[in-house]
């Protein structure tokens, strides 16, 4: 299970390196991809499968929606691997599409991780901390 939150810088070489605790997730590759909200999805090849398939099984493939998320998921994704020191190598668009800098959060999701500009997501924190306690409420009435 990927957990936790970690600030962490990119390089020059537009390389992030991935808190030790979670790189064994990612020992067999990674897959990085354009996400939601302005953020990169960071997916073992495994969990990027199971990630694709889910979304897309719901989607009729011959649909312009199907089509569309099939271009979104997989013209937005790269596939790289950990290097000895666990940073990866992010493409330039896909920097672009989440608005990085050179400060960062790597925060994990369970399944996944998540690649946000520290200042875009000390933001979307503090949009969402009070609104946390109103999803829980929602959910405790069903």
């Amino acid at each position: 299970m990927l957990l936790g939150e970690s600030v962490q810088r990119l390089d020059v070489k537009n390389r992030v390196t991935l808190p030790a605790k979670l790189r064994a997730h990612f020992a067999q590759g990674v897959v990085v991809s354009k996400g939601f909200d302005g953020c990169l999805f960071v997916f073992s090849p495994d969990g990027w499968e199971r990630y694709v398939d889910a979304q897309l099984g719901r989607l009729d493939p011959l649909s312009r929606k199907g089509r569309e998320m099939s271009r979104w998921l997989y013209g937005g994704a790269s596939e790289t691997e950990l290097d000895r020191q666990g940073r990866v190598m992010l493409p330039s668009a896909q920097i672009a599409h989440a608005g990085l800098d050179k400060d960062i959060v790597v925060a994990g999701l369970r399944d996944h991780l998540e690649i946000w500009d520290l200042a875009a997501w000390r933001k979307r924190e503090a949009e969402f901390e009070g609104s946390v306690e109103d999803v829980a409420e929602s959910l405790s009435q069903h």
